[in-house]
């Protein structure tokens, strides 16, 4: 049985007994000689080579590193062939990108690095500061945080906000509690957006979520809040967002993922005050690979239960 390895990462998963791990090029179509494989693992694979994966006759398993897998499911493979999630993945790297471009924004960091082009001693920005001054979030003592899309990357990110004195809810489609932390519908959203000082967006881009962040949840959200989004672009309305930035009635906000991607050098979100954008680098780096490709070709092999497997 074989495996094809995509040639974008480094990959050594420990096989079961009579599988060969073949290593080809993520950006080009599968050639003819690998035609015979079963399983196939997918990061950074150009349309191009998805779509010839689909036609694989033998292709049992298709397991992806990234969490989401919009792209694999578009390019046609048949529902016999099991499509699997890196959902997990991510979650450390996501996180630690996540409270940067948080610590960042709330530490007023940008407005530093201009103040040090300018070779400028800011006392705005040093010396004798209130800790929680009248319309500007300075601190994460005591910030209600609204992490919208509580899995496995906000349930990773709540305990770094916790230890860092935040008051942190989740908002998922149905209420309860995960990992410790309380979870509000995603109904009871609205309501609770007024009493929100940081919304942290990690939400898929599916039909229901296009532009969810729009004006309505901006304009509901105190003028001081801080956004981030290191979900889906395409989740907030980006004109909207530029325009409560500019409008000063939304304090901060950070970007790692955009619509469309790369963000065009044109595109008058660079310009929005007190916004800071990463280029989708949040995650890139899948930890636990190795370990999530062996755990489900087992799974594939003895019969039992693939982790992560997408819904089709």
């Amino acid at each position: 049985m074989k495996i094809l390895l995509p040639d974008t990462m480094p990959l050594d998963p420990t096989l079961p007994e009579g599988w060969e791990a073949v290593v080809v090029d993520a950006r080009a179509e599968i050639p003819a000689a690998h035609h015979d494989a079963a399983a196939l693992v997918v990061w950074g694979s150009s349309r191009r080579h998805l779509a010839s994966a689909a036609d694989l006759p033998q292709l049992r398993l298709v397991q992806s590193l990234a969490a989401g897998v919009e792209g694999i499911l578009a390019a046609g493979f048949s529902d016999d062939v099991v499509v699997a999630t890196g959902a997990g993945l991510h979650s450390r790297t996501v996180s630690e990108h996540a409270l940067a471009l948080l610590l960042a924004l709330v530490r007023r960091l940008p407005e530093a690095r201009e103040a040090q082009e300018r070779h400028v001693w800011s006392d705005e920005l040093g010396g004798l500061q209130p800790l929680h001054p009248e319309g500007r979030l300075t601190t994460l003592l005591g910030a209600r945080v609204l992490v919208w899309g509580f899995g496995s990357i906000g349930q990773t990110l709540a305990p770094m906000l916790q230890g860092l004195g935040a008051e942190v809810r989740g908002a998922a489609r149905s209420a309860g509690t995960r990992a410790g932390v309380e979870v509000i519908a995603e109904a009871d959203v609205p309501a609770a957006l007024p009493d929100t000082d940081v919304l942290v967006n990690i939400l898929p881009a599916t039909e229901r979520t296009a532009g969810i962040v729009g004006r309505e949840v901006l304009a509901a959200l105190p003028d001081h809040a801080i956004l981030v989004n290191v979900g889906r672009g395409a989740t907030v309305d980006q004109v909207a967002l530029r325009e409560a930035l500019e409008a000063g009635t939304l304090g901060a906000a950070g970007l790692d993922v955009t619509e469309p991607e790369p963000l065009p050098e044109g595109d008058p979100l660079w310009d929005a005050p007190r916004l800071l954008i990463t280029p989708h680098g949040a995650g890139g780096r899948p930890v636990g690979a190795d370990e999530r490709i062996a755990a489900n070709l087992r799974a594939l092999v003895e019969g039992g239960e693939v982790l992560h497997p997408a819904a089709r």
